[in-house]
């Protein structure tokens, strides 16, 4: 019985990742149903702070698909231009589904840039991504940092659903899942396997003993709402612990990407007045808290 359970395993991992017809149109409808349930999660207010809402803001999800399309593609050259071709239709139709239920409407675009060099960057990653369906030392090496990544998530992922139970749990146990499948999938004899979770395990254990380094992103209005103007400037003392940009002058909304803890100064200059504001990012039973107060 537990060969006939791992046969059926086998036959899903080999449908999964090899045996489905990823021609362009499933591309195109994978890349729009992916879009639209992405907006979903960012829209509808009760998937806030959770592990689905990160599906918009993280590479998480986006690896799971990414891999299934690499590896239903007969070339690298074709795993890389529909890989490509997904990131291109999926992540600014995300933003543009975002347009009428966002306070910034179309200048929610501000933020695509990240997803636009992602874009980029999936070219040469699913040409090269592609030889992981040799299922050798080769492969397992390409495979490495992305189980790293997958790892390092995860673990963060569980500390935050100890802390906050069960904040993001469903975001650990998916990354686990991940790296369990692809070592499971994309490894061919037992050493391969041991190094493939060993390695991304000693990774995320290391990097989740340094000090906390992250990248946390918010929307939120500045203390007392100021009305701006288009020509304000935002100046943050210590760019190493977050940028800051009013994305919204007449009702002084900003965005915030906080890459480390630690206390900072931000000056708002806009016409003749100057706002000043302390800048807090910090750690709080497992999460991260950002305070910005008027300067004392």
């Amino acid at each position: 019985m537990e060969k006939n359970e791992r046969s059926a395993l086998r036959r899903f991992t080999d449908k999964l990742y090899g045996g489905l017809n990823m021609s362009w149109p499933a591309v195109i409808a994978l890349a729009a149903a992916s879009a639209a349930l992405t907006a979903v999660f960012l829209i509808v207010p009760v998937f806030k702070d959770t592990s689905f809402y990160r599906m918009g803001v993280y590479l998480e999800a986006w690896i799971f698909l990414a891999v299934i399309i690499m590896a239903n593609c007969r070339t690298p050259a074709e795993s890389a231009l529909k890989t490509f071709v997904f990131f291109l239709i999926s992540q600014p139709l995300i933003y543009l589904l975002q347009v009428p239920f966002a306070r910034d409407g179309f200048g929610i675009f501000k933020f695509y840039r990240y997803w636009f060099i992602v874009t980029l960057l999936t070219l040469p990653a699913a040409f090269i991504g592609w030889y992981i369906k040799k299922k050798n030392w080769i492969s397992l090496l390409i495979f490495l940092p992305v189980l790293g990544f997958l790892s390092y998530a995860g673990v963060e992922a569980f500390r935050q659903a100890a802390a906050d139970f069960p904040k993001l749990l469903v975001t650990a146990l998916f990354c686990l899942a991940q790296v369990l499948l692809y070592v499971y999938t994309f490894t061919s004899n037992i050493w391969q396997k041991l190094i493939g979770l060993a390695v991304p395990l000693a990774i995320a254990a290391v990097l989740s003993l340094r000090t906390p380094h992250f990248l946390f992103a918010m929307y939120d209005d500045l203390p007392d709402s100021p009305a701006l103007t288009s020509g304000v400037t935002v100046t943050v003392e210590d760019p190493s612990i977050a940028d800051v940009e009013i994305v919204l002058p007449e009702d002084g909304r900003y965005h915030l990407e906080a890459h480390k803890y630690g206390e900072t100064l931000v000056i708002v200059k806009d016409a003749e007045q100057e706002l000043k504001y302390d800048l807090k990012v910090y750690e709080k039973d497992g999460v991260t808290q950002v305070d910005l107060t008027p300067e004392k």
